[in-house]
Parts: structure tokens; sequence; C-alpha cells
């Protein structure tokens, strides 16, 4: 496990609890503006515990930020949604996926080096 991965995903966690004060109502709309905030509050809990080694709270994390991904897709469809919010959901699933590939590869520790 590679902590940069988890590190990017608790960057990704913290964005989400903060949502609902960083929308008009409209983009995002606010029900998934809350909805993104509860999946950061579970995925943060779910990083103490993966960052602490426990290698069980990968898959339920893993599952939460590709959600959290997920609910951004419709920004590239939806004709009416701002540029930056375009822009900032692209840089969202853009570091979901590099936050989750961080974490699946091993991480690249020098045996014996303590």
């Amino acid at each position: 496990m590679n902590k940069a991965g988890l590190v990017a995903l608790g960057l990704l966690s913290v964005v989400d609890l903060f949502g609902p004060l960083m929308t008009d109502g409209e983009h995002p709309p606010m029900v998934i503006a809350v909805g993104g905030s509860v999946v950061g509050l579970i995925s943060l809990i779910l990083l103490v515990f993966a960052w602490q080694g426990k290698r069980w709270a990968l898959a339920p994390l893993i599952t939460l930020r590709i959600a959290s991904a997920l609910l951004a897709v419709p920004a590239f469809f939806v004709s009416d949604v701002p540029a930056g919010a375009v822009a900032a959901a692209g840089v969202g699933v853009a570091a979901t996926v590099f936050g989750v590939v961080a974490v699946l590869l091993p991480s690249r520790e020098l045996v014996g080096a303590r």
C-alpha cells in the first residue's frame, strides 16, 4: 500500500466535507453536495484505519472514493454546468484515479531500512 495514494484520497475526502459550503444549490445540487459530504466523512474514518495498516479498510475506502467520483460525472454531460465546476469535476476524477491506483500499488520501501 502506497501512502501517497492515501494522502490523495484523504485530500479528496476533506474537499467532499466542504461540498455543501461550495455549492450554489444547483451546481452541484444540494442533495449531491450533502451526499458527497457524508461520503467524505466516512472516507476519512476509513482512511484513519487504512493509515494504521488495517487492510480491511481499503476496499470500502476505495469503493466510497469511486462513488464520490461518479457523483461528479454528470457535470460532463449536463449543458448548463459552469466551466469551473466541470474543471473541478475533472480534477476530482483524475485525483481519484491516481489515489486508487497508488493505494493498490505496493510501496517501494527499502528492505531493512528503518
